[in-house]
């Protein structure tokens, strides 16, 4: 083992520190001032830089703790966490947000910016109607979507952001109810009638007054008819015809995919 002069330690322990100091990264934003750094996490976001613009806005947070300044970082992040795919921790930093700013003047704007994030999660709520499954995760962050949204218009009904939020609302709605009628057509075509009865069931109980459940009540009274119940499928087709005294579904056949269920609006 090497042995050192006494007289060489505080050198080499300067040499270490002076090493130590020289890989640490230099901070570009050292000197800057609150509004500079601010300016400069703005163009990152307006040129589509999102990856940029969010550790700056970071920075922003904590040098300007405690002003507006450093809310207005917390919800440009969130956006541009958002706008970089991130979806994850676009809602955790909303949702940090609201908890500690819980009367900022722009909590309407996070409850809406929190929906969008879950509307547009990675496949997108067009992309149900092709698919055979829909998972959990769709599922919920659609949901979750939906609160969002119901929360804004409940508590701020005059906010610039409720009349978009309450479009969505009915989008999510429908799309939702016309998966559970898309999965009981599935099974109605392959003759597993009970499977495609309780989920007609469930898209009629659970949404309400949307374009689905006439396809609904529909395979409802064919299901009940293969089976052979006849005062279920007596029943099915009484509300069918009350509800939808012109519907050309019994005669024409369910909907196809060229159909397309959401041109509603």
């Amino acid at each position: 083992m090497p042995r050192f002069s006494p007289s060489l330690i505080p050198a080499l322990l300067a040499a270490s520190l002076l090493a130590a100091c020289s890989s640490t990264p230099k901070d570009p934003t050292a000197g800057w001032s609150p509004d500079k750094i601010y300016s400069e996490a703005r163009d990152e976001l307006n040129s589509g830089a999102y990856e940029k613009a969010v550790p700056l806005f970071e920075k922003l947070e904590g040098r300007a703790a405690g002003t507006p300044l450093a809310q207005q970082a917390q919800l440009e992040k969130a956006y541009a966490q958002y706008k970089d795919g991130d979806r994850i921790q676009a809602v955790a930093t909303l949702d940090r947000f609201m908890k500690l700013h819980p009367a900022s003047p722009a909590y309407d704007y996070a409850l809406y910016l929190k929906g969008l994030v879950n509307f547009n999660d990675d496949l997108g709520l067009f992309a149900w109607i092709s698919r055979q499954d829909l998972s959990e995760r769709d599922q919920k962050a659609a949901k979750e979507s939906f609160e969002a949204f119901r929360e804004l218009v409940t508590r701020f009904p005059e906010s610039r952001y409720t009349p978009d939020a309450r479009q969505r609302m009915t989008y999510i709605v429908n799309a939702l109810a016309q998966y559970e009628v898309h999965v009981a057509r599935y099974y109605y075509e392959r003759g597993a009638y009970v499977a495609a009865i309780s989920r007609a069931q469930s898209a009629i109980a659970d949404y309400q007054q949307v374009p689905a459940t006439e396809e609904a009540l529909v395979i409802l009274v064919r299901s009940y008819d293969a089976l052979g119940m006849t005062q279920l499928r007596d029943d099915a087709q009484r509300v069918l015809q009350v509800s939808y005294p012109d519907s050309r579904m019994l005669q024409g056949g369910l909907k196809d995919k060229d159909n397309p269920w959401w041109k509603f609006w």
